[in-house]
């Protein structure tokens, strides 16, 4: 490969890219960006309470730095997706890594909340460039026998993140300045960015002469703005407060007119082709369940450590950090298991353990009870760990080349919006169990535990789907590997 000056086609480094194992330098590069992003999506709720003090803001203010983050996530992941089919894969996730680092320096630095809200949809435009190409870039570097383990180790990797979060931002907290929470990103991001530059595989030319679909763009994003807007505040806001009602009536219009131009247009952001493919839909359904329970259970578990077994927060954090921690362990291990034995063993495995954890939350009863609240976040963690490899590696085998852009982003779509029910279903089932049952000594722990029932069901209802999705055989190999590379 002959290297050039132009960024497009410049090649990885010779010596590298000629290696044998040369993939597995990609998904090192790739897992970065994910254990970045996840660490920051972590750590950035122990900073509100500093952060309110220091604008002098109450915490609903507050929490748009979180939820501005969020809305510009969701509404950027897909059209990023279909961008990168188009321009490279490389380029964008390189320049994702630049504008997360630089973004995350501006966010240290604000001077007032309004700074440093803009900030804040910067560097979701970044973590956005990531997240839309982290699994499609994997998948299509990675040959078939190796895919499920790639895909593990990057999900393993924002496990670590996910892990390490509330230990590092604690241990920057403790120096009294939450600003390091941001600053911590640049080192990484400067070395993501090296290396992205230096080891992602050069981007080919999209073949089809395609273009970016403007139109579909402006219908899709305040539609998905909208929807998480909807999931994250319409327990805080009231679903019958007009906010609500008229933002539900919005996304219902533009979502009418994006399915419209989409299915007009010659070069759509979403190729609804691809969901004609059952693989493809069951395996992203099945996801965004999995992404409900669990975070539906992150919401409830630490409401429930605290009112009925009197945990401190400390200790609280320790207990519900078994689930990342076991999600981390067990996503290599499931990748082998896929790569070794096909995609239904570990899927159904994975998604049994996520059914059993959940039984084992239902029939907690006093606050004496920590074996069963321990062992029922672990299995939820060890569950998601060795169900999201397969099912992932799942739906990206089932589209072609020039699409997986847009599938990888579509996958990351549905897991962000499996977050926001989980925490908006979760708190209502709550709620509504409040209002319902009888008014005893014991409502409260009765209010969980019918609430982690209706989440077993939810989570019996994805192991069903994982049990009857069809068998599938791998659909590409070494045409990927020459497409890209």
């Amino acid at each position: 490969m002959q290297q050039t000056s132009n960024f497009l086609t410049y090649s990885p480094l010779e010596s590298i890219a000629k290696r044998k194992g040369y993939h597995w330098f990609v998904v090192f590069t790739v897992c970065i960006g994910a254990f970045m992003a996840a660490l920051d999506a972590s750590v950035i709720n122990l900073a509100l309470p500093s952060l309110a003090q220091q604008y002098h803001v109450t915490m609903s203010d507050i929490e748009w730095i979180s939820l501005v983050y969020l809305l510009t996530l969701a509404s950027l992941v897909i059209p990023f997706g279909r961008i990168a089919d188009l321009f490279g894969r490389r380029l964008m996730y390189t320049a994702g890594f630049s504008v997360f680092l630089i973004s995350s320096l501006f966010c240290g630095l604000s001077p007032s909340l309004t700074v440093l809200l803009i900030s804040r949809v910067f560097q979701a435009i970044g973590a956005a460039m990531l997240q839309a190409n982290s699994v499609s870039i994997i998948t299509a570097c990675t040959p078939v026998g190796h895919r499920g383990k790639a895909i593990g180790i990057q999900a393993g990797a924002q496990g670590i993140g996910l892990s390490l979060g509330p230990v590092i931002g604690g241990a920057l907290l403790s120096m009294g300045d939450w600003r390091w929470l941001f600053y911590v990103n640049i080192p990484i991001g400067i070395a993501g960015t090296i290396l992205a530059f230096l080891l992602l595989p050069q981007d080919q030319p999209n073949r089809k002469r395609e273009t970016f679909d403007y139109w579909g763009f402006l219908f899709l994003t305040p539609a998905l703005i909208l929807i998480v807007f909807v999931l994250n505040r319409g327990q805080l806001a009231g679903w019958s407060s007009p906010v609500i009602g008229l933002s539900l009536f919005s996304a219902l219009i533009a979502m009418t007119a994006f399915i419209r131009e989409e299915r007009r247009s010659r070069s759509p952001i979403m190729d609804f082709e691809l969901f004609k493919d059952r693989v493809f839909v069951t395996g992203n359904i099945s996801s965004f369940l999995s992404f409900t329970v669990m975070y539906g259970i992150l919401l409830l578990s630490p409401f429930l450590m605290e009112s009925e077994f009197h945990l401190s927060i400390v200790t609280a954090g320790l207990y519900l950090a078994v689930v990342p921690i076991g999600m981390t362990v067990f996503t290599p291990i499931s990748g082998f298991l896929a790569d070794r034995f096909g995609v239904r063993f570990p899927v159904v495995m994975g998604m049994s353990a996520v059914v059993a954890g959940c039984a084992l939350l239902a029939l907690i009863r006093d606050g004496n009870e920590i074996g069963l609240l321990l062992s029922g976040l672990s299995l939820l963690g060890i569950g998601m760990g060795i169900f999201t490899p397969p099912n992932n590696s799942n739906i990206m085998g089932s589209v072609k080349p020039d699409r997986l852009g847009v599938a990888g982003a579509t996958l990351n779509m549905s897991r962000t919006l499996g977050m926001g029910m989980g925490v908006t279903l979760s708190g209502a089932l709550f709620q509504f169990a409040l209002l319902f049952l009888p008014a005893t000594k014991g409502l409260n722990m009765a209010a969980y535990r019918l609430s982690f029932v209706f989440i077993c069901f939810i989570s019996l209802a994805a192991l069903l789907i994982t049990v009857l999705r069809k068998k599938t055989h791998q659909r590409y190999s070494e045409e990927f590997i020459e497409y890209y590379i």
